[in-house]
């Protein structure tokens, strides 16, 4: 961080118009970043909308691509910035867009999940809300429009993603779901809803309601007889999402053989935790111990909020008086069960202003009502201090040197989760995971984390099965996640799920923090004894989310 701002470049006037591009065609994107002009409104899901989308990012990278950096911040930007805008082209000419329809991360999801993040404290904001809620019918008629367009085209999504789209659905439709729930639940902090209010609220909630069922019927009706029975991508497209989610390209085959190698080491560093558990117990039989600790059990979603909040406040205190510089303005972060029940925890980054902080989202799937304390201790560092609130919140932080682009939207799920998983090792070594069962439930993380890389790539190229009995397929896949993580069934099913409709995702984690730890050792060999480990982590941090090869340049350049 530096105190004096740095002069705004050529360079940065593009990445901020790019910011204001994006907050425009994706208010949703505002929404997220703390943009709330658009806060009652959605972009144009249809294919028109599509076709502007990507005639901004042409005009947008042909300008960027004349300029010359003025300094090294200018050429991290430019490099950036054209790779992902290079990006964005080739995804294009693939089609992609026709058939991104996904259990996670696609506009089933965007439309309904982008109101956890909306201000309700006034009745002016819920006025808002009544609004966005009445554009979500024009908004999923453009979804399906660009999903009819693919089943012309013949790019269609996995019939397995439109089945399981399909079942989310009704949880949001149904007369007790999301919609029906959130205007049911509508007090502002200050005074009440006038009743004109009230009523376009249950309106547009309706409403909404109503389009997602059609949205349900096209899927199950039109989409899903068209769909591919077929749930690999195919090397030449999981290749283009490896790039997309890593920032950087990567070897598959051998990242494969890594991970299978990796999967294996953690598997032999649980066995030896598991006998300073219970003296020569399997790992399984170490859990089997540990699951029947009430002291290490939390009951219900209040108690797992209030541990998370508890044990993610004792971090920032501790962390910003000892190993990092944590600015005030990023010392707090808000543990939130979600209003889901999707399964899956992710974090959200604060608003420019930071006026909503950063928060950590436990979306718990239905059913599941007890928690293991020792399991998810590495979780809220993950998410929380020092993982990515710390990186995204200090970029966020950071407007004196870098553009909005880079403190708000840059990066890849490489860099943000490499650097997670590379924080909850370094909490290891920092003696907050001394307890062996902790030590356990971190490594449960980080075996699931190298065995998504064998999964995710045997499925989508597919590779050879481990057991030689055929090419990898979903149950092969779901089998051997069952076999390395030790987690609800529910979970394992939402999880492998996910892997199979969002290629080279799940790989990102275990492979970026791969790639974050070369980067720290050949960093660690270029300074010799000038070497510290906490200049290198504010270096590193100071540069904002960036890909994972622009991480590497930035670093090591001499």
């Amino acid at each position: 961080m530096t105190e004096t701002s740095r002069t705004p470049t050529a360079i940065d006037k593009v990445a901020e118009e790019w910011v204001d591009t994006l907050a425009d065609l994706d208010p949703t994107l505002g929404t997220y970043i703390g943009r709330d002009e658009g806060n009652d409104r959605y972009g144009d899901l249809s294919p028109e909308g599509h076709d502007r989308y990507i005639s901004a990012v042409r005009s947008t990278r042909d300008n960027l691509a004349a300029l010359t950096p003025a300094d090294p911040i200018d050429e991290v930007t430019k490099t950036d910035l054209l790779s992902e805008l290079d990006l964005e082209l080739e995804f294009d000419d693939a089609q992609w867009h026709l058939r991104d329809l996904n259990v996670i991360a696609s506009a089933a999801q965007d439309i309904r999940q982008v109101y956890d993040l909306m201000p309700t404290a006034t009745a002016d904001d819920w006025e808002v809300i009544a609004k966005r809620l009445a554009a979500v019918p024009a908004a999923l008629r453009g979804y399906a429009e660009t999903l009819q367009q693919g089943i012309e085209n013949g790019v269609v999504p996995a019939r397995r993603q439109v089945v399981e789209v399909a079942a989310q659905i009704v949880r949001y439709s149904a007369d007790d779901g999301f919609f029906a729930s959130f205007v049911a639940n509508a007090a502002p902090a200050e005074g009440g809803l006038p009743a004109s209010l009230a009523r376009d609220l249950a309106d547009s909630a309706s409403a909404a309601r109503v389009a997602y069922d059609q949205l349900r019927d096209f899927l199950t009706g039109t989409l899903a007889p068209a769909a591919s029975d077929t749930d690999a991508v195919g090397r030449d497209l999981y290749a283009l999402h490896s790039r997309r989610f890593l920032g950087a390209k990567i070897d598959l085959d051998e990242t494969y053989e890594w991970g299978r190698e990796e999967l294996a080491r953690m598997v032999a560093e649980q066995t030896a935790i598991a006998n300073e558990i219970v003296p020569g117990a399997t790992v399984e039989e170490a859990v089997a111990h540990l699951e029947q600790d009430a002291a290490r059990k939390l009951h219900g979603t209040d108690a797992l909020q209030k541990w998370m909040q508890e044990t993610s406040d004792r971090a920032v205190a501790e962390l910003a008086a000892t190993h990092f510089d944590i600015p005030e303005q990023i010392r707090t972060i808000e543990c939130m069960i979600a209003p889901t029940q999707e399964g899956g925890i992710y974090y959200t980054g604060p608003t420019d202003d930071f006026s909503r902080p950063g928060r950590m989202w436990w979306s718990v799937p239905e059913g599941v009502t007890e928690f293991d304390t020792w399991r998810e201790l590495t979780t809220v560092y993950h998410e929380g201090v020092p993982g990515h609130h710390l990186q995204i919140a200090q970029a966020v932080y950071n407007r004196a040197e870098l553009n909005s682009w880079r403190r708000l939207l840059a990066g890849t799920s490489g860099h943000a989760e490499g650097w997670a998983l590379y924080a909850e090792r370094l909490m290891q070594q920092l003696g907050y995971l001394d307890d062996p069962a902790d030590r356990l439930g971190m490594l449960d993380g980080q075996r699931m984390r190298a065995a998504r890389v064998v999964l995710d790539i045997g499925v989508h190229l597919g590779k050879d099965r481990l057991d030689g009995s055929g090419t990898w397929d979903a149950d092969y896949a779901l089998d051997f996640m069952r076999q390395n993580v030790n987690m609800s069934d529910e979970f394992v099913q939402f999880e492998v799920n996910r892997y199979l409709g969002w290629p080279g995702q799940a790989p990102s984690y275990k492979v970026g923090q791969r790639i974050w730890e070369q980067v720290r050792d050949a960093y660690q060999a270029q300074q010799g004894d000038a070497f510290e480990i906490k200049s290198f982590h504010k270096r590193a941090l100071d540069l904002g989310g960036v890909g994972l090869d622009t991480l590497r340049t930035a670093l090591l350049k001499k």
